[in-house]
């Protein structure tokens, strides 16, 4: 189910509006202003917004430039036949489609139709393209087939040493202590953890690197922690 919110200071276009989209299965939430928008976008779930433009206390475009701020989700706009101005403002601040009032129910159900499934379709293709594979330069880890390469040679890991590769080649850049990595990868208390984390380290350097004393990949931020260096190629 989909959550849409309607906002407009005409509570019987609200009214309207919800009975119809009700009928196709949306759950509706309402508002009158502006700022009624904005409080209840922040603290639900809304799939989608149709936003009037001409509205007391803050209207339609003012709302639609604070809602890109923090959020992309569909912005469907209303407005009257002589508005064609705002309707191109709103376009020009990211609002994805319009209706002029006063509109056909049907219209009505076919644009929000069209806008959720597109906004579905592409989080959909998000999803595909946020794939489970990791890199940095040469260095990839395909985390579906648990498979490391690098330039295309497979290293063969322990499970322990995977997961230590894994978790810092996926904030490749970042440095994290000896703790910060026992924690994350055995998700326990780091007790008497530097030995542990240091031959594991050694280990996953010896495996991946052409030159375990001058790495390529796995640094060493002396009295810091380790990371994976951030390499583009």
């Amino acid at each position: 189910m989909y959550n849409i919110l309607v906002c407009d200071d005409d509570k019987e276009i609200v009214n309207a509006i919800a009975i119809n989209l009700k009928k196709e299965g949306y759950e509706i939430y309402k508002a009158y202003n502006g700022d009624e928008c904005l409080r209840i976008l922040k603290d639900n779930s809304i799939h989608l917004v149709i936003l009037d433009i001409m509205m007391p206390i803050k209207d339609g475009i003012q709302t639609l430039y604070e809602i890109r701020e923090f959020t992309t989700i569909p912005v469907l706009m209303l407005s009257a036949k002589s508005e064609d101005k705002d309707k191109i403002d709103g376009l020009n601040l990211g609002a994805d489609d319009y209706i002029t009032k006063p509109f056909n129910p049907l219209e009505l159900i076919a644009r929000v139709n069209s806008n959720i499934r597109r906004y579905v379709r592409l989080g959909a293709l998000k999803e595909e393209n946020n794939s489970n594979t990791f890199s940095t330069g040469g260095l990839v880890i395909d985390d579906t087939c648990k498979n490391v390469t690098v330039d295309g040679n497979q290293i063969k890991l322990t499970p322990t040493e995977y997961n230590i590769l894994k978790f810092l080649t996926q904030n490749k850049g970042k440095v994290y202590s000896i703790e910060q990595i026992y924690e994350s990868v055995w998700e326990d208390d780091a007790y008497a953890a530097e030995n542990i984390i240091a031959v594991h380290i050694r280990h996953i350097r010896e495996k991946i690197e052409i030159n375990p004393k001058d790495p390529k990949y796995l640094k060493v931020i002396w009295g810091v922690g380790y990371k994976i260096e951030n390499i583009e190629e």
